[in-house]
């Protein structure tokens, strides 16, 4: 038996993939979170479109008849409420996230002609705690991907949100703030992914022939040779909503979204709705095999790294998780099935 190697290095991953954001103290402009009166005082105010009403700390509670407001604690970078039936509020926290969400207003409004799928909608938007971005979205319909399973109607939605984002001016994005974000190395994430999953083999979470698969030879064919596009960047289960029959009926979160390999995209859904569904979506988007097994092997290198960081690392995303996304990237697809009977 080959003996695992010995770098001892505590650093999992040598590329962090786009929209990777490592936890830590809380930036020292980080505004305080407002209070649940603070905020239906807001709302209220947006709600009633009141130019003139007051949006900062120092607003004082709302009256009876305020919206019903209740705090999401899964709401990531933002501070985020769940607004009535029909509205959820983003405040970012940050001048940083200020920035990122300004830019995501904007950008939202660029894929919505082009995509196939819905596209969150503001219902009204601007600043509080003195310069800071709030937007009160309309809510969009569905259950979250990682409790609802994607059709193949689901697929040909996924196809539309893949060849939209082809379809959409990347120059013209990039003016708009989005950064050009260079092609990650498959060679350096290979070799990230080999070392992590050394260390996962006394867990008995991995077996490391799986990435054998993966040679040089392979990583030298599936260099990226596509044009950059927008890409969303962050397309895991929890930002797609889908109805009950499998249709795709929303896209959440463009904040990470950047200019560069469409092969992320094409990986992130083989973590969100496993590898054979994410690979037929890109085919039909138009994307040949190399741009998928590109995105397949971003994908699986990814979730052995971010599964080991968890486990053995400074990582904190839940290990139930973190263990379905990598059981949904490694699901084999049609061409390795066919090479294994050949």
């Amino acid at each position: 038996m080959q003996r695992p190697p010995t770098d001892d290095r505590r650093r999992l991953d040598p590329a962090p993939p786009p929209g990777h954001r490592p936890s830590g103290d809380p930036p020292p402009d980080r505004a305080p979170r407002p209070t649940d009166d603070e905020v239906r005082h807001l709302v209220r105010t947006l709600l009633h479109e009141d130019p003139t009403g007051p949006t900062d700390r120092a607003a004082p509670a709302a009256p009876d008849d305020a919206p019903r407001v209740r705090a999401v604690t899964e709401g990531g970078e933002f501070f985020t409420w769940w607004v009535g039936a029909r509205h959820v509020l983003r405040m970012a926290p940050d001048r940083a996230t200020s920035a990122r969400l300004t830019r995501e207003l904007r950008l939202r409004e660029l894929v919505r002609r082009h995509v196939g799928v819905p596209v969150p909608a503001s219902a009204a938007a601007g600043t509080w705690n003195g310069a800071l971005a709030h937007t009160l979205d309309h809510r969009l319909l569905g259950a979250s991907g990682e409790d609802a399973p994607v059709s193949a109607a689901g697929e040909s939605d996924l196809a539309a949100l893949l060849s939209g984002l082809r379809e959409a001016s990347a120059k013209d994005a990039h003016a708009l703030g989005l950064p050009r974000t260079p092609p990650r190395s498959l060679d350096e994430l290979r070799a990230g992914a080999r070392h992590a999953a050394w260390l996962l083999v006394p867990d008995r979470e991995f077996d490391v022939a799986g990435l054998a698969r993966l040679t040089p030879r392979a990583v030298a064919q599936l260099a990226p040779r596509s044009g950059e596009v927008v890409v969303h960047g962050d397309l895991k289960g929890e930002h797609l909503r889908v109805t009950g029959d499998g249709h795709v009926c929303g896209v959440l979160d463009w904040t990470d979204a950047f200019v560069g390999d469409p092969a992320e995209d094409i990986g992130g859904l083989c973590i969100s709705v496993g590898a054979p569904a994410a690979v037929r979506a890109a085919t039909l988007a138009g994307y040949g095999a190399r741009e998928c097994l590109r995105g397949l092997w971003l994908a699986r290198c990814d979730t052995v790294i971010r599964l080991a960081d968890r486990l053995h690392g400074s990582d904190d995303s839940p290990v139930p998780l973190l263990r379905t996304q990598l059981a949904r990237a490694w699901e084999p697809i049609l061409l390795e099935l066919l090479s294994a009977d050949d």
